[in-house]
């Protein structure tokens, strides 16, 4: 939002949000609340009338009821209908229900990409407009002192391979600390769970990582690993990439397209193509350095500002 304001300098910009997210709006946006709820509360929150809008864009599928605007909504995979295994019964058919019906009803979609694009089109028929994910502000490398900072706070090990993200069924952090463990290197986990009964034995558990120190955290990590048996974008080994970081990550769903050159992808998902794609960024400077310069100009191939533009064409408004 913080990029598509300036090119609609004449519109009135609202956005609708939980409470807790408000804060976090340009000034020139203003808040629409609802109370802080998931699942299917939350659904039902944002499906509540809006009143005066030209245009409603739901940034995560969710549309309101009774709407005479242009309805936009934005989808981000179709894991629910792809990868059924990861959630709950009946959440899988909650959500698979309120896909089909939030994407049906809307006048525009918008695909964070080609794969999340082609699978939209293959389940509901339906065709997109791709508006890929970009790194956050904050995703830049960073200095030696700030690296050195983020190594004695948390006692890292001197080399490691890192994941960072949710443990939870679509993420295969086993794997990367399996392949960690035959190359006898530690593997250091950050995120939800990772302190917990689900992580794997024998890792380094980080929990809640601030995001100020993820781009020292990155940059510290030998090779940082994304191994996922689904993605409709992965925007964390983007932000990793931006950072300067080494990665690793599986060779699923949108990621060859999303990463470029910019990443190794391990050609299946078993520990001997793991190990065989992380055995060369460890034992090698010289490879592990010409992938981060390759990292950092694939990830800057992918802007908000370029993003913001095609979603300003997307709505059919003019700028200025």
């Amino acid at each position: 939002m913080r990029a598509l304001a300036p090119l609609l300098p004449d519109a009135e910009l609202s956005a609708l949000v939980q409470r807790d997210a408000a804060a976090e709006l340009p000034a020139t946006v203003r808040a629409i609340t609802r109370p802080v709820a998931s699942g299917a509360k939350r659904a039902l929150f944002a499906m509540a009338p809006v009143r005066g809008a030209d245009v409603v864009h739901s940034l995560d599928v969710d549309l309101p009821i009774a709407s005479r605007a242009l309805l936009v909504a934005t989808v981000h995979d179709m894991s629910v209908f792809d990868a059924p295994w990861a959630y709950g019964r009946v959440r899988g058919i909650g959500e698979r229900q309120l896909l089909r019906t939030s994407l049906r009803r809307a006048d525009v979609v918008l695909a964070v990409s080609e794969f999340t694009a082609e699978r939209v089109h293959a389940l509901l028929g339906l065709d997109c407009v791709v508006t890929p994910l970009a790194p956050a502000p904050w995703a830049k490398p960073p200095d030696a002192e700030q690296v050195q900072r983020v190594r004695t706070r948390y006692e890292l090990p001197e080399r490691f391979v890192l994941q960072v993200g949710t443990v939870e069924p679509r993420k295969d952090v086993a794997l990367v600390a399996q392949a960690a463990r035959e190359l006898q290197v530690p593997c250091v986990l950050a995120g939800a769970g990772s302190t917990g009964p689900d992580a794997p034995t024998g890792t380094i558990g980080l929990g809640y990582v601030d995001v100020a120190d993820l781009p020292a955290l990155y940059a510290a990590a030998r090779v940082v690993a994304y191994a996922s048996k689904y993605e409709g974008f992965a925007l964390p080994p983007v932000e990793a990439m931006a950072c300067g970081a080494a990665v690793v990550a599986s060779a699923v769903g949108a990621l060859p397209q999303v990463v470029g050159d910019g990443a190794v992808l391990a050609d299946a998902h078993t520990l001997p193509a793991w190990v065989a794609a992380l055995r060369p960024l460890l034992c090698d400077d010289s490879e592990r350095d010409d992938l981060r310069h390759r990292a950092t100009l694939a990830a800057a191939r992918l802007s908000w500002s370029a993003t913001a533009e095609i979603t300003r064409r997307a709505y059919g408004l003019t700028q200025g």
